[in-house]
């Protein structure tokens, strides 16, 4: 059978499965940060109607999410290892007719790679504690004071992943679709300088939203990107054209 040729086959087959997954994945996330983040807010901290929804809804909702996170990245993997010659000469001078689509690519894959961290090493990690509070409360305990805090840590990386997502998309797609053709004979330095301005201030959004540039309350000025959705499609935009000039500028011959 064609699909699973080695050759041909297996790296559709995989890339099909890829976007399946990513489609789970980004779809949650735009659940999570457009319509349950702004409902469960209606609640109020502690609503018994708000406990029950974290513990039945966003309980499986975060199940899917993580798991299609990680099924995405590794089908990632997995193509760069069953296509021919993936990274054969890959952002090299010798192969300056396809130096704009691994360019776009790369800065799509960091975006992602960092992304999926977010989901597994500050999301979950949060969300396991405000899972648990909505239990205890439920089942009579008491509140948990640091699932506030938990919760807020965990959005503020949603909110992030949310904003890197308009660009990750975009690049993930283009470089099959827009960079590989229009973008021909570009020089290898100029994608490499594309790459780390890229890697720079996805770098710096990063650190921000971790709260490292002036903790995580909603005093600290430099988390307005995150307080609202409106404010992260904001943001995600000015990214997205900010990255989008910048490939104009740096990936044309």
């Amino acid at each position: 059978m064609e699909i699973f040729n080695t050759d041909t086959g297996l790296p559709v087959l995989l890339r099909a499965l890829h976007v399946l997954a990513g489609v789970t994945w980004i779809g949650l996330l735009y659940y999570f940060n457009v319509v349950q983040v702004p409902s469960f807010a209606a609640y109020g901290d502690e609503g018994k109607a708000r406990n029950i929804s974290i513990d039945k809804l966003a309980r499986r909702a975060l199940w899917w999410f993580r798991w299609s996170s990680i099924v995405t990245l590794v089908l990632g993997l997995f193509i760069i290892g069953a296509t021919k010659d993936y990274m054969k000469d890959f952002m090299s001078a010798s192969s300056a007719d396809t130096v704009a689509h691994d360019a776009v690519i790369f800065v799509g894959m960091i975006l992602g790679i960092t992304m999926a961290a977010n989901v597994w090493m500050v999301i979950w990690k949060n969300q396991k504690v405000v899972l648990a509070n909505a239990a205890n409360v439920l089942g009579g305990g008491e509140a948990d004071a640091g699932a506030p805090a938990a919760g807020r840590r965990a959005l503020l990386a949603s909110r992030q992943n949310f904003i890197f997502s308009f660009s990750m998309l975009w690049f993930m797609i283009g470089a099959a679709h827009l960079y590989n053709g229009a973008f021909d004979g570009v020089d290898a330095g100029k994608a490499w300088t594309f790459v780390i301005i890229c890697a720079v201030i996805a770098a710096i959004l990063e650190v921000n939203c971790l709260g490292k540039l002036g903790g995580t309350a909603a005093t600290n000025k430099l988390l307005w990107p995150y307080e609202s959705h409106k404010n992260a499609m904001i943001t995600g935009g000015v990214l997205f054209v900010v990255l989008y000039v910048l490939s104009e500028i740096l990936l044309k011959a």
